[in-house]
C-alpha cells in the first residue's frame, strides 16, 4: 500500500478540518466530483474507509483520523525541508550566513491558564521573536486535551502521566504549596497543622467533573514518610488556575497550587506560603508530544527553549 501524491494527504487533512468534500475541494482548488473521486482512489487502494460521507457533511473514521494525523505531521516535515533547501540556495548564493538556524512552520501548543500567563507567555513570545517563520497556536485552559484527538503539538501538563502513547520531557519539578494573602491570615489567623483547615475558607480546583476535595501534604524534612491527608471545603471553587489565584491575592482563601505558577506571588510578599514546613503533591511540569517519530525541528528547538528558560 502506498501514497500516490501529497494531494492525496493534503484532501484528507482538508475533509477533516472543512467537514465536507465541498470545503476541501474548495481549499485544494479543484471541483467536488474530482475531491470525492480522489478520495474513494485512496480509500480503495488502501481498502478501508477513510470518511463516512452523507448529503451535506463528512466524518472521518478511525482509520481516517489515524492517517490524517500522519499525513499532518509528514506535510509539515516536508514543508519544512523544502523552506531548509530554499534557506540553503539563499546561503550558497550569498544570502544569509551560514550556521543560522532558520524553522518555519505552525506549532499548536496547549497549555493550562495561570502557568501561561505568569510564565510561558514570555517565553513563548521571546522563541517567536528568535523565529519569525514560525506560527503558533495558543490553546489556553485548565482542561485535559487529548494530544493526539485534539492535534496539538506540544501540551504542557502538570502531574503524573498516566497515557503511554505519549512521549514525555520533564522541564521542571516541583510541588504544590498552600499559600494565602498577609491580608486573609491576618482576618482569619494562620494554621500551623494540615488538620486545622477545616477552619478556614479552602479555593478549591475542579478538573473536568472532578472536585479536589483531599489536600496531601507530607512534612518538608521527611518526604519519604506516608503523607497526610486533609479533606477541605470552602465557598469557592473554579475550573480555572487563574481565577484560584487571584481570589488568593485577594485575600478570599487559602489555596494549594503548584509553586511554578505563584513563584512571582510569593517573590513579590503578594501571597505567602503557609505552614512552610508541610508541602504538596509533587507537580512535575511535563511537555508531552504525540509522537517521537515525526518531530520537526521547530517543535524540537521550542521544547529546548522552554526547558532553558524554565531552568533560569
Amino acid at each position: 500500500m502506498e501514497i500516490e501524491n501529497t494531494a492525496e494527504l493534503r484532501l484528507l487533512i482538508e475533509c477533516a478540518r472543512g467537514g465536507s468534500l465541498t470545503a476541501a475541494s474548495r481549499e485544494l482548488g479543484i471541483t467536488p466530483a474530482a475531491a470525492s473521486a480522489m478520495l474513494k482512489k485512496l480509500e480503495a487502494r488502501l481498502g478501508v474507509r477513510l470518511a463516512e460521507r452523507s448529503t451535506r457533511a463528512l466524518r472521518l473514521t478511525e482509520a481516517g483520523e489515524r492517517l490524517r494525523d500522519y499525513a499532518q505531521r509528514a506535510l509539515e516535515l516536508l514543508d519544512e525541508g523544502l523552506a531548509v533547501m530554499s534557506e540553503h540556495e539563499g546561503e550558497a548564493s550569498g544570502g544569509k550566513s551560514r550556521g543560522a538556524e532558520v524553522l518555519r512552520g505552525r506549532i499548536r501548543v496547549s497549555a493550562s491558564s495561570d502557568l501561561t500567563r505568569r510564565i510561558v507567555l514570555p517565553l513563548l513570545d521571546g522563541f517567536l521573536d528568535r523565529h519569525p517563520g514560525v506560527e503558533l497556536q495558543l490553546n489556553v485552559g485548565d482542561a485535559l486535551q487529548d494530544v493526539v484527538r485534539d492535534e496539538v503539538d506540544l501540551a504542557l501538563r502538570y502531574g503524573e502521566l498516566a497515557d503511554s502513547r505519549l512521549v514525555a520531557r520533564k522541564l521542571y519539578d516541583g510541588r504544590r504549596l498552600l499559600v494565602a494573602s498577609p491580608e486573609y491570615l491576618r482576618r482569619h489567623g494562620r494554621p500551623a497543622h494540615p488538620g486545622e483547615l477545616a477552619h478556614h475558607d479552602c479555593i478549591r480546583f475542579k478538573i473536568g467533573d472532578r472536585l479536589e476535595r483531599v489536600w496531601r501534604f507530607w512534612r518538608r524534612d521527611a518526604l519519604q514518610s506516608p503523607p497526610l491527608d486533609v479533606t477541605v471545603a470552602g465557598r469557592r471553587t473554579a475550573d480555572d488556575g487563574g481565577i484560584a489565584h487571584q481570589w488568593a491575592l485577594e485575600g478570599r482563601g487559602l489555596t494549594y497550587k503548584s509553586e511554578l505558577d505563584i513563584r512571582d506571588s510569593l517573590a513579590s510578599g503578594a501571597l505567602v506560603e503557609v505552614m512552610p514546613e508541610w508541602v504538596g503533591r509533587p507537580m512535575p511540569l511535563h511537555a508531552l508530544l504525540p509522537s517521537q517519530r515525526f518531530l520537526p525541528r521547530r517543535l524540537q528547538a521550542l521544547v529546548d527553549h522552554l526547558a532553558e528558560g524554565l531552568r533560569r
